[in-house]
C-alpha cells in the first residue's frame, strides 16, 4: 500500500479536494493529511483522509517514508501559504525521496511559467490520475 502525504494550509480546500480525488481514484491507498493549521487538517480529515495531523513536526516525520507528497506548489517554498510553511517543512518536503506532485497555485508570489491555465479542480484531477497510473500502477 502506497503512503500518500497531502500537505496544505490556510483552509485546506485544495488538500481536501486532493484527498477526495485520491480516495476516489485509488481507494486502497493510505492518505495522511498534514495541515499547517488545525482548520486545514480538519478539512482534509473530513474529506476522507485515513489520518490527519497538524504542524511542522508531523510534516517532517511523514516525509521520511512517504511514497508521494502532494499539495500546492508553495509547500516547497519557505514562508509560502501566507507564512505557514516553515523552513524545516520546505526542507523536509524537498529532501524527501517521495515523488512530489505540486499543484501550481499562482498566488503568494509564486508564478509557474509555461504551465497551462486550468482550474484547481482540473489540476487536482490530473494529480490524482497521475498518482493512480504513474505511481500506484492502477
Amino acid at each position: 500500500m502506497k503512503k500518500i502525504v497531502i500537505v496544505d494550509g490556510q483552509g485546506g480546500r485544495l488538500g481536501a479536494m486532493l484527498v477526495e480525488a485520491i480516495k476516489r481514484d485509488a481507494p486502497d491507498s493510505y492518505v495522511l493529511a498534514i495541515g499547517t493549521n488545525s482548520a486545514a487538517s480538519a478539512a482534509m480529515r473530513k474529506a476522507g483522509a485515513d489520518a490527519a495531523a497538524t504542524g511542522e513536526n508531523p510534516v517532517m516525520v511523514a516525509c521520511r517514508d512517504a511514497d508521494v507528497i502532494a499539495g500546492p506548489i508553495g509547500i516547497v517554498c519557505t514562508d509560502a501559504l501566507l507564512g505557514e510553511i516553515t523552513p524545516k517543512m520546505a526542507a523536509a518536503i524537498g529532501a524527501a525521496r517521495a515523488e512530489k506532485l505540486l499543484i501550481p497555485v499562482n498566488r503568494c508570489g509564486i508564478q509557474v511559467v509555461g504551465v497551462r491555465a486550468q482550474s484547481m479542480a482540473d489540476a487536482v484531477a490530473e494529480a490524482a490520475a497521475r498518482i493512480r497510473t504513474d505511481i500506484i500502477g492502477g
